[in-house]
């Protein structure tokens, strides 16, 4: 994935931190939830794909602490900082990281497969560098979830046009925008397991974590989604109108989470 291949590459520095912080704060407490039911402890070797703006790649290394070590990969760093002494950051596309294998205890993403075309090879390369016995959490998006649920209905009826864009937006990009779906039956063939599979799909009320990612996302990649010409300018500020409203309700995405660990013995090969 080069940067030129991720939706959110060009916008504005200060606009995306904000909507990275506001995605650590709706979503962060989930994903720690999942990444200390593998029993995290000190010591461990981990590997932190896509950190964004780095909440849970600190966390990881206060719990590491103090002989543990966080590896992150990142595309574009802007926005990570110094850190820890604990943690090396890496700057590069995942795709292109030649790191040892069966070296982590735990390898985590949150919303980075999503954004590779052919992301199903990928997985077996990153769970090659898992450790026997070591975890692997990644968390996707599905937008096929994406409905309005209730509002008006000329702004329900411009919100259906702009996640047709958003649909339209990652196929042309070559992306599957179901990717969070498909994370289960892929990991599964990949011989991992103690597989746990969570999808959050929330409905969400206009003003709410959820909605107000989304209408900064699509003030961010408005151009983006008039270049589909699903949808119109009048149809991207409806949206946004739709999203701040607290009598709205929507699904925006769901969230499909994946834990499962890697065994004492070599993967399958997928048929």
């Amino acid at each position: 994935m080069t940067t030129q291949d991720y939706v959110f590459d060009n916008t504005r520095d200060e606009t995306e931190l904000v909507r990275l912080r506001a995605i650590e704060a709706a979503f962060d407490p989930a994903t720690i939830a999942r990444l200390e039911s593998t029993g995290l402890a000190p010591g461990w070797r981990c590997l932190e794909i896509g950190p964004g703006a780095g909440s849970i790649m600190r966390w990881l290394a206060g719990k590491v602490a103090p002989t543990g070590h966080i590896t992150a990969v990142e595309i574009n760093p802007r926005f990570l900082g110094k850190g820890e002494a604990n943690i090396d950051v890496i700057k590069a596309d995942v795709r292109e990281v030649d790191l040892e294998p069966g070296q982590f205890d735990l390898i985590h993403g949150r919303y980075v497969f999503l954004h590779i075309p052919g992301y199903q090879s990928l997985l077996r390369k990153v769970i090659g560098w898992l450790k026997p016995g070591g975890w692997i959490v990644l968390e996707e998006a599905d937008f096929s979830a994406a409905q309005p649920i209730h509002g008006a209905p000329k702004l329900c009826r411009s919100v259906e046009r702009v996640n047709r864009a958003i649909d339209q937006m990652y196929r042309d990009l070559g992306i599957d925008r179901t990717a969070g779906l498909k994370l289960p039956a892929i990991v599964q063939e990949l011989g991992l397991d103690q597989l746990r599979v969570d999808n959050d799909a929330p409905i969400a009320r206009g003003g709410s974590q959820i909605a107000t990612i989304m209408r900064m996302s699509a003030e961010q990649l408005r151009d983006k989604y008039l270049a589909t010409k699903a949808a119109d300018a009048d149809d991207v500020n409806a949206y946004c109108q739709f999203a701040e409203d607290p009598s709205t309700w929507a699904i925006y995405y769901a969230t499909i989470a994946v834990t499962a660990r890697q065994p004492n013995r070599p993967l399958r090969e997928r048929p």
